[in-house]
């Protein structure tokens, strides 16, 4: 075989149609092998014979796409001063664009034996461990292009890969659970009827079953659980030849683009599969520890943890800020995503000890002409002192606004003295993004996500139910702001069911009606349970798996749903891109875009908004003061909108305001209906005068709109 001096950049192994420039960064390493893995698993080791800048390298003519392979990395394992190199450890390579396989727990995979931490462990780890895949970078996109939506014209859906696959009847069963489940036209028919414009995809890199759980059955279902950045998770591919999950993604990426629907990555780049000091050598570990993650600063040979799962990246490297800026290029350039969602984004904002919203990290991504164009929304959480940082972003960021999620929730089951704070959130928590000069689409507005109940548990279950998950009930959050509207799980109580039912429309129209990016998660829209389980983390099976089996009130609520997104779609009042004022210049009276009204139809005053038992309100949208260009630069103007929220157990009337704010109410949606479409207590052609009340039943919302032709006449 020829051995190539090569380059150091870039890094990983790229192919380049007559060979394979492999390179790693490794400043520690004494010696470095590239190890060559052939279809029976003999290894070809070769040395890497150059350095540049501690990276080393090699090109070898003739090696091609399909070639399996790893490292071997000879340094100091001195743990109290952070090292633990081991060559007995087969590695992968960091910027896998592809991996092979899955570990097996086998003792040899760490550098300690088992029950006896002090005693180093040379056993290779050969055949045990995963390995590394050259992949052909070159794909057939055709005309593909990004669908490039505006946030504020935005609805996220958040979707499993496997669960919102693996049991519908449309998809062939062989593609069931895999990328090319997602891009089949069933799946993407469904996404297209519900109106969504970006489906945001639980971890797809490369992730590692943990040995615990598949020994206990379970397995790392959600994917939390990162070891290649680069690498599509092989086991979503229905493709059973090497490295060809790499074409399979790119080929759903391509069928949803054509299909109008962005790609958002949910991606994990603030700790490593590796774990802490007990868990394996599979890659950094081996080849860098002190480089790539956080170590305690007085005992290197423990893991600074701000994510509650063993270690933290490094964020203050310059090659850990490398390996995740070249990642997310990658995703973007070759991969044709559309944005990210980051998962305990405030690790990444940990450049020392405090979360720093100047630390290194953003700077790189704000000046990044690739990255810093595309979607980027921040879990902004995590475990570490001071990790709550909702509303503390940079402006380029939106962020997942847990405020939204834990106050509509506590509304609509009736807890004491939110209206004030309901106002703020649906109307884009100004408190929380005006002050840094951010607009409403820094809030992704979410009631349920993959964490936590789903819609239908989270109307149907006081307490957690995890018993399945073998943690004795431990896991999982214990105060959930949930209310099962009187029984405990399921139940044939009609007027239970009915209220439940009533409950999850009520959660959808606010979600979709409110100012900000609205996110569903995925099968809220069929009424998907999971028996009271918030944390199916562990759970890949039917438990956690979308059931598209619906019966009869799953179809309306998923009719339901489809007719509020389109209401959003079709009225730019409930999407704007920017704040509302309370004050402006409307063309109706000098009226400003938004007025708050009691039920009785008076403006809201000091005492309604802080009146502990008021659960009833109602928003005034004024269409015709919108005031925004287009991005033709033309004015938008909209039909204006009264909304009347009564999330009290009792029915109320409501009093349509004074003649000011227009006359020819229409009803256009009541969550209180059973039937889609029908009105129970309005006759469709029914329009509703200044002075007028209408019934609004108890724990329930009616939307009315005045359409612009009654606004100016003609």
């Amino acid at each position: 075989m020829q051995i190539w001096p090569g380059r150091s950049y870039p890094l990983g192994a790229s192919y380049d149609g007559s060979g394979v420039n492999f390179a790693l960064f490794s400043e520690v390493a004494e010696r470095v092998e590239l190890c060559l893995i052939g279809d029976d698993g003999a290894e070809t080791r070769i040395d890497l014979p150059e350095t540049d800048g501690f990276v080393h390298h090699v090109y070898l003519p003739g090696v091609q796409p399909g070639q399996r392979y790893g490292y071997r990395v000879h340094g100091p394992f001195d743990p109290a001063n952070g090292h633990r190199c081991n060559p007995a450890k087969l590695l992968l390579d960091p910027y896998a664009k592809a991996v092979e396989g899955q570990i097996d727990g086998d003792e040899s995979l760490f550098s300690y034996r088992f029950g006896k931490p002090d005693a180093f462990n040379d056993d290779d780890s050969a055949g045990h461990t995963m390995l590394s895949v050259v992949v052909n970078p070159f794909f057939d996109w055709g005309n593909d292009r990004s669908p490039d939506h505006e946030y504020h014209d935005s609805v996220v859906y958040e979707a499993h890969v496997k669960g919102l696959t693996q049991t519908h009847p449309g998809i062939p069963e062989e593609i069931r659970g895999t990328y090319a489940g997602i891009a089949h036209p069933a799946m993407i028919e469904h996404l297209k009827s519900l109106g969504v414009t970006a489906i945001e995809l639980m971890p797809v890199h490369q992730f590692v079953q943990d040995p615990h759980l598949l020994e206990k059955g379970l397995a790392n279902y959600w994917g939390y659980n990162t070891i290649g950045f680069f690498a599509p998770h092989n086991a979503y591919s229905a493709a059973g030849q090497r490295g060809q999950q790499v074409q399979e993604f790119k080929g759903m990426v391509k069928a949803l683009h054509e299909a109008d629907i962005e790609v958002i990555l949910d991606v994990v780049y603030n700790h490593t599969a590796e774990g802490n000091h007990q868990g394996p050598t599979l890659c950094f570990r081996g080849i860098d520890n002190s480089a790539y993650y956080r170590l305690v600063d007085e005992d290197k040979a423990h893991y600074f943890d701000t994510t509650g799962t063993g270690n933290s990246l490094l964020m203050r490297h310059p090659h850990v800020l490398q390996l995740i800026m070249d990642s997310l290029r990658y995703w973007v350039l070759e991969m044709h995503v559309d944005g990210f969602r980051f998962d305990l984004a405030s690790s990444l904002a940990r450049q020392f000890h405090e979360v720093d919203r100047l630390s290194a990290f953003f700077d790189l991504v704000q000046q990044d002409p690739v990255v810093s164009q595309v979607k980027l929304i921040a879990e902004p959480w995590d475990v570490g002192d001071g990790g709550y940082q909702v509303g503390n972003f940079p402006p380029l960021w939106t962020e997942w606004n847990g405020r939204y999620r834990d106050t509509v929730r506590d509304f609509w089951r009736g807890e004491p003295s939110t209206l004030g704070e309901m106002a703020s959130r649906i109307t884009g928590s100004s408190d929380l993004y005006e002050h840094s000069g951010r607009k409403p689409i820094a809030s992704v507005n979410f009631i349920t996500a993959h964490d936590g109940f789903t819609l239908r548990d989270l109307v149907s279950y006081n307490e957690k139910h995890n018993e399945a998950n073998g943690e004795g009930g431990a896991d999982g959050e214990s105060h959930n702001r949930s209310w099962n509207c009187g029984v405990e799980g399921d139940t044939d109580d009609p007027e239970v069911t009915a209220l439940r039912a009533r409950q999850q429309r009520n959660f959808l129209t606010t979600l979709l009606l409110s100012q900000g990016i609205p996110m569903i998660a995925h099968g809220d829209e069929l009424g998907r349970g999971q028996q009271g389980n918030n944390n199916v983390y562990c759970q890949d099976n039917e438990l956690a798996w979308v059931d598209w089996d619906l019966d009869k009130t799953q179809e309306e609520l998923l009719a339901f749903a489809r007719r509020v997104v389109a209401l959003r779609r079709d009225h730019p009042v409930f999407r704007r891109r920017r704040f509302l004022g309370g004050t402006g210049p409307g063309e109706e009276g000098g009226l400003g875009d938004v007025a708050w009204f009691n039920p009785s139809g008076e403006a809201m005053t000091d005492t309604d908004w802080n009146e502990g038992h008021a659960r009833s309100m109602m928003v005034f949208l004024n269409g015709d003061a919108i005031w925004e260009p287009d991005t033709r630069g033309e004015r938008v103007v909209d039909d204006s909108f009264l909304v009347a929220f009564n999330a009290s157990h009792e029915p109320m009337d409501f009093m349509i305001p004074g003649d000011v704010y227009g006359e020819g109410w229409l009803v256009q949606l009541d969550t209180s209906d059973d039937q889609i479409g029908i009105v129970s207590v309005f006759d469709d052609a029914t329009t509703l005068l200044p002075g007028v009340e209408f019934p609004v039943t108890g724990r329930s919302i009616v939307v009315l709109r005045r359409p612009r032709v009654a606004n100016n006449g003609g």
